[in-house]
């Protein structure tokens, strides 16, 4: 069996927008690969056929999916992160957020002193946990 890689299929050709700002505001992250439509294709020339990205060392695969599918995202599966510092936390998801949805506003859950769940502006959902070594 070859790796386990999250699959994200983005809709209306924003898979290459979304992993450029994932791989912008997560250190240690990067694009590694991008294969998209030509012409006579398809998928819309230009748009993302594969495209492979890294956020923290964790591979994703994605694509620009031009069959209109009568689902999207949903945050039964997410995208969880450990943050560092109360900072990290706090700058991640206040960039996450921008023209996202809250579905758990920053705050103290009893599991953890500080914890945030979102969906961000391409519908995909996150969870955000600052651990605190106290």
């Amino acid at each position: 069996m070859g790796k386990v890689i999250p699959f994200l299929m983005f809709q209306d050709g924003k898979a290459e927008e979304a992993m450029n700002f994932y791989t912008s505001i997560i250190d240690d992250s990067e694009i590694i690969s991008i294969v998209r439509y030509g012409a006579n294709e398809s998928g819309d020339e230009g748009t993302v056929m594969q495209a492979t990205f890294s956020l923290k060392g964790q591979e994703f695969m994605c694509i620009d999916s031009n069959v209109k599918h009568q689902f999207s995202f949903t945050p039964s599966f997410s995208i969880y992160i450990t943050c560092d510092t109360e900072e990290e936390i706090n700058n991640l998801y206040q960039k996450l957020i921008v023209d996202g949805q809250a579905l758990m506003p920053i705050g103290d859950y009893g599991f953890s002193k500080k914890f945030g769940w979102l969906n961000d502006r391409y519908g995909v959902s996150w969870q955000l946990n600052f651990l605190n070594k106290y």
